[in-house]
């Protein structure tokens, strides 16, 4: 046996070993979803990196006690967690306003700054490597990301005003994110209510099949009994007419994303805003995972900051995303936390389907940047928890000025190399799981 097959051997029983501190206990519960969800991890590079945040840390893990950049501050503030290439599209925020950012906080967590920038850099050098772009033109997308990131950290730690550095709305987005926010703003609630609901005696109901579950009268209490915990979580603003909460309906729900797999979730239908059905609302109540950076960050004051897990992501998501979903709540069922939010009807993901010229790409790319220095800058000692009580952008923005010139080969070198890894172990996992290697399954 050669060299590379005896290191993809110990790498395969490495990569075995994160999956099951992961996802074992699920996976023993729900074996059929994890099919699933391996499956679609098998399907490329790309999908494989997705589903594998905990892999990604996991090869992070001795970074967590020193790095380039990082320090007391820099090393404890709110981070997305997952943020790849495709964790962006648009969502309507609590003002009405239609706006493309970050999305999908199930991994937020706090820790270095440095993991979210490396985790988007390595997406990129996937999805390039996809695309057939060469070595140097990923070098490139990826410095333009951090320079479009260091410029905006630097702006908002400086007091650049609201205009000097707006968010990505109809009115100042480009390119593919300009598409996105017009797709979502040709979607209409009726439109997703049409495909989930159906109106009987003149109210409206779940429709049955794709993915709803129908409920026992045990399960149905236990789920409307966490409603109502629910509803304590809410600012008093989302409160304003109580109406807006008369349950109309319940089920389960199946099918949902690659991150999901084996954690129950229900839909429930509401009044919504008004007694017209089009203003009815569908909200989720999904059990919320163990986020994978949190395994790596030992600090006990950040991890005993949360009740739970669910808890966990909706204050992370409160601090990382500017006026986020009135909707967004959480609460406990049998013993779990659980994540509350509305199904939006204008929510739209960055397609990067048809992204494929260099020039599009590097502009898409530079937003991105901006939107992640936006997420960070956001989430400190004016989003009014106490956890992270100080100007995250100040802290970013003074250690990246200590080293200048470092950010972008430190990125660069770890994007490319990272990329190769991911790439490599994709392959090791594809012939573990088709060989039946994988324990559970």
């Amino acid at each position: 046996m050669s060299v590379p097959q005896l290191n993809d051997e110990h790498r395969g029983e490495e990569i075995l070993a994160v999956l099951d501190t992961a996802f074992g206990e699920l996976l023993a519960a729900d074996p059929a979803a994890f099919r699933v969800k391996f499956r679609k991890m098998a399907a490329s590079a790309f999908a494989f990196y997705r589903g594998t945040a905990c892999l990604f840390y996991h090869d992070l893990d001795a970074e967590k006690r020193g790095g380039p950049y990082l320090d007391d501050r820099t090393s404890r503030v709110w981070i997305h967690g997952d943020l790849h290439a495709e964790n962006f599209g648009t969502y309507m925020d609590s003002n009405g306003r239609l706006v493309f950012n970050v999305n999908d906080f199930d991994e937020a967590y706090v820790g270095p700054f440095t993991w979210d920038l490396k985790r988007f850099a390595a997406s990129m050098a996937l999805i390039g490597y996809a695309k057939a772009l060469s070595d140097e033109q990923i070098t490139e997308l990826v410095r333009i990301y951090t320079a479009a990131y260091r410029e905006r950290i630097h702006a908002l730690a400086t007091g650049a005003k609201s205009d000097e550095v707006p968010p990505f709305t109809l009115d100042t987005a480009q390119g593919p994110l300009l598409d996105a926010l017009r797709d979502a703003r040709s979607l209409t609630r009726f439109g997703l209510l049409d495909s989930m609901t159906v109106i009987h005696d003149f109210e409206r109901r779940f429709a049955s099949g794709g993915g709803a579950v129908e409920l026992d009268a045990a399960t149905r209490y236990k789920v409307l009994a966490a409603f109502d915990g629910y509803l304590e979580t809410l600012p008093e603003a989302s409160l304003a007419r109580p109406d807006s909460y008369r349950v109309k309906d319940v089920v389960g729900r199946r099918g949902v994303g690659i991150g999901s797999a084996g954690l129950p979730s229900y839909n429930i239908l509401l009044e919504g805003h008004s007694d017209a059905l089009e203003n009815d609302v569908v909200i989720y109540i999904k059990q919320a995972q163990t986020p994978a950076v949190s395994r790596h960050i030992t600090d006990p004051s950040i991890r005993d900051y949360f009740q739970h897990e669910g808890h966990r992501t909706v204050i992370s998501q409160r601090a990382l995303q500017a006026h986020a979903d009135p909707w967004l709540g959480w609460t406990e069922l049998d013993g779990a936390g659980q994540l509350v939010a509305e199904v939006s009807p204008y929510a739209v993901d960055l397609d990067w389907g048809d992204i494929d010229e260099p020039e599009e790409i590097a502009q898409v790319v530079a937003d991105l940047g901006r939107a992640t220095a936006t997420m960070h800058a956001a989430a400190d000692d004016t989003s009014g928890e106490s956890l992270v009580p100080f100007s995250t952008e100040r802290a970013i923005d003074a250690a990246i000025a200590a080293d200048e010139e470092g950010l972008e080969p430190l990125l660069v070198d770890f994007a490319h190399s990272y990329g190769a890894r991911a790439r490599g172990d994709h392959q090791i996992f594809l012939d573990l799981f088709r060989n039946g290697r994988i324990p559970g399954l």
